[in-house]
């Protein structure tokens, strides 16, 4: 599964290597796969790409992979993520984003797949974006995500971003939680670096869940090219 992954990566680099201006794809290393504060890969690096597809008129469609481990007793090796979307904006400072995504595992004995829809609104520096699945992790249970993202300009052409997140729905139940995460990046050269501090820790499952999707805070490095260069 290690190899499909490395050549599945591959194919989305080179997609946008040799496709139109409007076609391009972002390959990233991440010291963990953070989702909404929590481990998919079991606090150990991940490699990510996507392909990534829009249109003047605001409509796009993309793929995302990333290699993931969710502890003993699973199968799940590789996520891949299809979505399509309409964004834009009212004026110049207030835009709107709509779609859906389709997360994907393979060799999956663990039979997870679901889809989320969203809808988003961004003011300035700020954004929000609500996420519903009907049947999240195909458990049969629905589920809400609702996030605030902030991004402020620093000094050195550095960028400081704030996060603040809320799973609920019948699938967390009880378990329901915040994820929080403070993060600086910087552009150099064609590479985006990033480092930020993620904490998913208000959620308490009651069980020992070790590594496999810690909530636990955490620091995230990642480093993150687009290709083509020079567009």
């Amino acid at each position: 599964m290690k190899t499909t992954l490395v050549l599945v990566l591959l194919a989305l680099g080179a997609a946008a290597t040799n496709a139109r201006a409007e076609v391009s794809s972002t390959i990233t290393l991440a010291s963990d796969y953070d989702f909404r504060g929590i481990s998919q890969t079991a606090r150990d690096p991940a490699l990510q790409a996507s392909l990534d597809w829009s249109t003047e008129s605001g409509f796009y469609l993309g793929a995302w992979a990333s290699n993931v481990d969710y502890g003993d007793g699973t199968e799940s090796e590789l996520e891949l993520d299809l979505l399509g979307g309409l964004s834009g904006n009212f004026t110049d400072d207030f835009g709107y984003d709509i779609g859906l995504a389709r997360y994907n595992y393979f060799d999956d004995g663990d039979d997870i797949d679901f889809t989320e829809y969203y809808v988003g609104l961004s003011f300035k520096a700020a954004s929000m974006k609500y996420w519903y699945a009907s049947d999240f992790s195909n458990s049969g249970d629905s589920a809400n995500y609702i996030e605030l993202n902030v991004e402020l300009p620093l000094p050195n052409d550095f960028t400081a971003s704030l996060h603040v997140g809320r799973s609920s729905g019948d699938h967390w139940g009880e378990d329901k939680y915040t994820d929080y995460a403070i993060g600086v990046s910087k552009t150099v050269g064609n590479f985006d670096l990033g480092l930020k501090w993620v904490d998913g820790s208000d959620y308490r499952p009651g069980t020992d869940i070790g590594d496999a999707n810690s909530s636990e805070s955490k620091v995230v490095l990642t480093v993150a090219t687009t290709l083509p260069w020079g567009k």
